[in-house]
């Protein structure tokens, strides 16, 4: 079986993760979607909020699983018994870094292979980042998150909630 995991922050899930996955499900027999705490982000969501969120986003599909990544990420890979790691790539600005991670991970686990996959144009500018902005000043964020993320930000930015 070949298994790939698509690790990131996910901090909300967008249509751009969403696309990337569904691109990396042509590609495998399984995907594995491991969201990351991440102390330098700040995330504006809980792991455990993440996690149903991603759940609440994608359709019910048996070769998807989703799963909290600690640690690092070749012994989740090799947990897993996964021989790819995807990662979304929307620019050059992201391949500088996203190169650089492929790299070390190689010198951690040269069996792990990193694949690079590009979204849909049409969310080659979207990020988790950019969403939150535009949710917490109270713009339309409908088509670039789905539904249960939309109403997640609502929830989070509503008058007198809003987090700074």
């Amino acid at each position: 079986m070949r298994r790939a995991i698509y690790p990131g922050s996910f901090d909300p899930v967008t249509f751009g993760h969403l696309d990337v996955i569904g691109r990396a499900l042509r590609l495998f027999d399984e995907v594995v979607v491991a969201a990351a705490p991440s102390e330098v982000k700040q995330p504006l969501f809980s792991i455990d909020e993440r996690l149903e969120l991603i759940r609440a986003s994608l359709p019910d599909e048996p070769r998807l699983k989703v799963k909290k990544l600690d640690g690092l990420l070749v012994d989740f890979v090799k947990a897993e018994a996964a021989q790819v790691v995807v990662r979304g790539v929307r620019a050059v600005s992201d391949f500088e870094f996203e190169f650089q991670m492929a790299l070390m991970n190689r010198r951690l686990a040269p069996e792990v292979e990193t694949i690079f996959l590009m979204p849909k144009e049409d969310y080659s500018y979207l990020s988790s980042r950019i969403v939150k902005e535009v949710a917490r000043l109270g713009g339309d964020i409908s088509g670039v998150v789905p539904e249960p993320v939309m109403q997640a930000l609502r929830r989070k930015f509503r008058r007198g909630g809003a987090k700074e």
